[in-house]
């Protein structure tokens, strides 16, 4: 791989233009997106990579909103391929499922009609099993824990297994923790739950989670949520704090509880007949990038959680903060949960992800 030392990226000409549009339209939308900071993006370091001599373009395609810490990601991954390239690759980023959602993105990267997606794991299970792990109650206990198991053995593994099917898996990012809110009780005890109407996702771990805590899981599209809470139709939901403030749940939920239930990551794929088409040079491109991506969107996805958090509290929802020995008390309350799903997500899996949870507390 022949390489030349890169010169400082400059602003991205299209981002400017997106830039001068918005202050067209006057100092409101610059108001709006003042309370919540994100961290800047880095400058791309690193050397120009040669290519082939030939272009690409390359559709990256994402559920989330432009707003969030994922799409933030997306553009320090687009700075990264373009620069790096020098221009060979142009990257065009889609966000709220402009594209199709998770899974039609996926199935679209297997046809070859896309090129890059990053969906959340918890829709890949039918096709991945073993990414059912990440929808097991108190996994991952602190997101130092995720990030040791998602950047070392394990996760490359897990890397490897989804690199089937017309995929390439090239990195992992962060959705998140989950918070339970609702309208009716400040949640401190399980018992708190018992006959809670909760929305849930269509996700058989999720549904067993919240019947063996007592509460009544609800699946429901998510589209359809915010209506529902308000009608009460349902009393609660869970999501990350982002997703929370976005979906403005907070104006009809009064109660919010900090359970950090359940930690999703983001997997980045890339289409296997795009992946084949690119020469090895700009293929360890991909890779670099989705790895920087990934560290930068972390970053910003616990920046952002810190601060939406005290957001929203200022705002006055009532957050309550489980202590450990309270965490303790729904670890054990769940524990049928692990019994009846250890075999088919894999209880070697689990145990090694439970070692290094140990070993990061022991540390």
């Amino acid at each position: 791989m022949t390489t030349t030392t890169m010169m400082p990226s400059t602003y991205p000409l299209h981002r400017l233009k997106v830039a001068i549009s918005a202050l067209a339209l006057g100092g409101l939308a610059v108001t709006a997106q003042a309370s919540t900071d994100m961290p800047t993006i880095p400058s791309v370091d690193g050397t120009v990579v040669e290519g082939d001599g030939n272009d690409y373009t390359l559709k990256f395609s994402i559920g989330t909103t432009q707003s969030g810490a994922q799409y933030r990601g997306l553009e320090y991954f687009e700075d990264i391929v373009e620069a790096r390239s020098k221009g060979h690759i142009q990257v065009e980023l889609f966000h709220s499922a402009q594209l199709g959602d998770d899974l039609q993105a996926v199935s679209a990267l297997q046809s070859g009609t896309l090129e890059m997606t990053a969906p959340s794991t918890s829709p890949l299970v039918n096709m991945f099993p073993e990414f059912a792990v990440f929808d097991l109650p108190f996994l991952f206990p602190t997101p130092e824990v995720a990030d040791e198991v998602l950047d070392g053995e394990i996760g490359d593994h897990m890397l490897e297994t989804a690199s089937t099917n017309g995929l390439k898996a090239i990195g992992w990012a962060e959705n998140g923790y989950r918070q339970l809110t609702n309208s009716q009780i400040a949640v401190t005890p399980p018992e708190d739950l018992d006959g809670l109407k909760v929305r849930t996702m269509q996700n058989p771990i999720h549904l067993d989670i919240w019947k063996t805590l007592g509460a009544n899981p609800t699946p429901m599209s998510f589209a359809e949520l915010f209506t529902a809470l308000e009608q009460g139709v349902v009393d609660g939901q869970e999501n990350p704090w982002i997703t929370i403030q976005s979906s403005k749940f907070n104006e009809v939920q009064d109660y919010a509880t900090e359970s950090n239930h359940v930690y999703t990551p983001f997997i980045t794929l890339v289409s296997e007949r795009f992946w084949n088409e690119l020469p090895a040079g700009y293929q360890q491109l991909l890779v670099d990038a989705a790895e920087k991506m990934g560290s930068y969107q972390r970053h910003v996805s616990r920046t952002l959680n810190d601060q939406i958090k005290q957001e929203l509290m200022d705002e006055g929802m009532n957050i309550t903060e489980l202590t450990p020995k309270q965490v303790a008390t729904f670890q054990e309350t769940l524990s049928p949960v692990y019994d009846e799903w250890r075999d088919e997500v894999g209880g070697e899996l689990i145990d090694k992800i439970r070692a290094t949870s140990r070993q990061g507390s022991a540390e």
